[in-house]
């Protein structure tokens, strides 16, 4: 698991680097080479030519600019008690009206404690800054000067002009010439009097943030990276934000979020640099005192061409193939080099003593009794099967015996049920498979059967048809977990295409020939085939949209 999560780390490491740009794109060349690519870019020093980049910096005189031109206005401010962390869900902070002229005060008072060095806003200035006229009408954010970020301030908004709160600020930006053919969604301003970080959380949109003044420090995941995010739940009002709080991870709650840095890019924004930031991607910023910042936001050609009555058939697509991505996770295929390794290990283990073990083994396993109680003719293999198909079968029909000779002990003398022998033989079982099990690793039929070459696999149940078939039929019908069912058709899939349709036909004649009830034992494997596919969809919705089924938790 750790080589496999090292392997993608280094392909995406490979692949996906953000790129950092010295000169602004053309529209053409951003939309074939880096918007169709969903992929971040770094545009250095493409609004140096903004007129807010020299009328709005504080240094420069910039708050004085900005109170003479929006200082009237009043904006909606986000007031935060877990400040300087700004979290994006409604219960964790709350939209708050503020006259801009006092939130340029603050601006201005934190400055100038920074310049002397003192670092303290006394309690009196702030309310004189903010000047309440008496105890009623103190507001809520008077004594949380420190907690409160201007973010998403609407400057345009095509969605919704009612929503423009700082319009006459859009003559001092201009939009970028690789952004002159997108129907805007909004322009937005951005803007702390002291250090803040969002929580991490991804857009609907695609966004290009641009830095006016200040420094910002954006830490970006690719929509891959999903589930070690653990998403807000799909049907909850935050749902875009991660529920990790990066800040101080549980990772006893989140053990996912233990590799989450791994997959993570960062970048450093300073004033004049702007960030491609595509839809989909999760990203937290960190922002410097008195950091200002705009944004656009644009809806991306995946979504804006997709029929709405197409949608239902979407969704159905992309949780089918996000729940075929976990049924791989939880079952890797193995390459060719990787099976014929695997053989040549096994084969070194049974030659060195395992092969005249097993050949006893099974002799003696050939003398039980099967679940009809019938004596099983003893049987010699060694002559007919290469060592590690015998291995596999002694440890399949032991397995099957012991549950068997378990349950026959379990059960009451006067009981004669097949339905009762079939119980006990399955409680027998979730003994020997972890409850719950959606893992190769606790289920030791699976994993007996998951090792095993395709042209082994064929020959040790052909040998189980003629030699133990009552073993077969407990095993199939009995034994068979979700995982061990998906485990069979996969083997299954691979025997198919290295035989002949003749072989192919003869083999399933032969196999469920051994059963009393060929439909009961097809019934049972793809049933169980099923279950497993069920309980990957589930751990999708647990991922990826945050809807927790119980069950079985997906590994790191």
């Amino acid at each position: 698991m750790v080589s496999n999560r090292i392997s993608v780390r280094i392909a995406m490491e490979e692949s996906l680097q953000i790129q950092r740009l010295e000169e602004a794109p053309s529209a053409r060349n951003f939309e074939s080479r880096i918007e169709s690519t969903n992929f971040p870019a770094v545009f250095n020093g493409c609004v140096k030519d903004w007129k807010a980049f020299s009328k709005w910096n504080p240094s420069n005189g910039g708050l004085d600019y900005l109170q003479e031109r929006v200082g009237l206005c009043v904006v909606e401010a986000m007031l935060s008690s877990s400040a300087p962390v700004f979290y994006g869900d409604l219960r964790s902070h709350e939209r708050v009206p503020l006259p801009f002229s006092a939130f340029i005060g603050l601006c201005k008072q934190r400055m100038r404690h920074s310049e002397d060095g003192s670092g303290v806003c006394f309690e009196s200035e702030q309310r004189a800054l903010l000047e309440p006229v008496s105890e009623y009408d103190r507001k809520p954010y008077e004594d949380a000067t420190q907690q409160i970020y201007l973010a998403q301030v609407p400057i345009i908004n095509t969605e919704n002009e009612e929503r423009v709160q700082l319009e006459s600020l859009r003559e001092d930006i201009q939009m970028p010439v690789f952004l002159e053919d997108k129907v805007l969604a909004s322009t937005n301003l951005w803007m702390n009097n002291a250090q803040a970080r969002s929580s991490t959380h991804y857009d609907p949109h695609h966004n290009l943030l641009c830095i006016v003044s200040g420094c910002k420090q954006v830490v970006l995941w690719p929509p891959s990276a999903s589930a070690m995010l653990y998403p807000m739940p799909i049907y909850g009002e935050a749902s875009n934000h991660s529920s990790v709080p990066l800040e101080n991870p549980d990772f006893s709650n989140y053990p996912r979020a233990q590799c989450l840095m791994e997959y993570s890019q960062k970048v450093i924004l300073h004033a004049g640099d702007a960030l491609f930031i595509p839809e989909g991607w999760f990203h937290q910023v960190d922002s410097d005192d008195l950091t200002i910042a705009v944004n656009f936001w644009w809806q991306s050609n995946i979504v804006s061409n997709m029929s709405e009555h197409m949608d239902a058939y979407y969704l159905r697509i992309i949780l089918r193939r996000l729940t075929d991505k976990e049924m791989n996770r939880v079952l890797p295929k193995s390459s060719l080099a990787e099976m014929e390794n695997k053989k040549k290990h096994t084969c070194v283990v049974l030659n060195n003593g395992g092969v005249d073990q097993n050949d006893n083994d099974l002799d003696q396993a050939c003398e039980r009794k099967d679940l009809k109680g019938k004596e099983l003719e003893q049987r010699t293999m060694s002559h007919e099967l290469e060592p590690l198909a015998i291995h596999a079968l002694h440890e399949l029909v032991s397995l099957v015996h012991h549950c068997v000779n378990a349950a026959e002990l379990r059960r009451p003398v006067q009981s004669t049920s097949t339905t009762d022998s079939a119980a006990s033989v399955k409680d027998e079982f979730t003994k020997v498979v972890r409850a719950n099990s959606f893992s190769l690793e606790d289920d030791p039929v699976a994993k007996i059967i998951w090792a095993l070459q395709p042209c082994t696999f064929r020959n040790v149940f052909l040998a189980m048809v003629k030699n133990f078939p009552r073993t077969l039929e407990a095993l199939i019908l009995h034994l068979l977990s979700p995982v061990g069912a998906e485990v069979f058709t996969c083997k299954f899939e691979e025997m198919d295409q290295q035989i002949t349709e003749e072989d192919r036909n003869r083999f399933y004649q032969v196999f469920y020939g051994a059963f009393d009830d060929q439909f009961a034992a097809m019934d049972a494997i793809l049933n169980g085939k099923e279950l497993f596919a069920l309980q990957a969809y589930k751990n999708v919705l647990d991922k990826y949209l945050g809807v927790d089924w119980g069950g079985p938790k997906p590994g790191v």
